[in-house]
């Protein structure tokens, strides 16, 4: 059996990405979560309806030590197994003004994108190197490339993070391991509920906020053997607002 990872998979672009995985490719969908799990165990169960097979797998990825004992526990119960596809997905925002953001704004919404990367992707990669193949999706955001006022921090992390994808993608590619990101804007999820979408959707060309699913359907394509060819890229999600 083949094994992918998908970290914050309880919900939002995550839930979608487990449900898209599970309908498109032959893979047992590792679904983590930090504390919500209920909310994992519905994705799981979602998986299941689609005719999909996976378990939940709890840790926070900012915590190293944590991320490390979870995946060689797992890793115990399941010898010889390969996690081939890792969706880096889990990500926080607190948003605010530079001037006045606490340094604890700051570091939690760094340590989870960009050191969230490190920790669980640290703890794979030389199974992958081993095993000469697998797929690394890291989600990113349309602010990771052109920055957006009142998410100096979260526009830091996803920059970081674009910049890890392609020095890895670089480092890892003779051993046929992509790294690619996906950088979505305005989708409707949970992190966007708050928002005037009303008022947005009018900077945005197509005139809406996308859909999870539709970020979803691309992480899908990367995660498959079809993408080969394609390493160290940045793929737009955002309706024509910055590409």
């Amino acid at each position: 059996m083949k094994y992918a990872l998908v970290t914050g998979g309880s919900r939002g672009i995550g839930r979608a990405v487990c449900i898209q995985l599970a309908k498109d490719l032959e893979y047992h969908l590792l679904i983590n979560y930090n504390s919500n799990k209920k909310a994992a165990q519905e994705t799981l169960t979602m998986v299941e309806e689609v005719g999909g097979s996976g378990q939940i797998l709890q840790f926070n990825v900012t915590d190293s030590k944590g991320v490390k004992n979870a995946l060689d526990e797992w890793h115990e119960k399941n010898k010889n197994a390969i996690i081939e596809v890792l969706v880096n997905n889990a990500g926080i925002k607190k948003d605010g003004l530079f001037m006045w953001m606490p340094m604890e704004d700051w570091s939690s919404v760094i340590n989870t994108s960009l050191n969230g990367f490190y920790n669980v992707t640290n703890a794979l990669i030389q199974k992958l190197l081993t095993n000469r193949y697998g797929r690394i999706i890291n989600i990113v955001s349309v602010s990771g490339l052109k920055g957006t006022p009142g998410q100096t921090n979260y526009s830091a992390a996803k920059s970081a993070v674009i910049g890890a994808t392609k020095a890895l993608a670089q480092e890892v590619a003779k051993r046929k391991i992509t790294v690619n990101a996906v950088a979505p804007g305005f989708i409707e999820t949970d992190m966007t509920e708050e928002l005037d979408e009303a008022e947005l959707k009018k900077m945005i060309p197509v005139n809406r906020f996308g859909k999870a699913e539709e970020v979803a359907h691309v992480v899908s394509f990367l995660a498959s053997d079809k993408t080969s060819y394609i390493t160290g890229e940045v793929i737009n999600i955002n309706g024509g607002i910055y590409s």
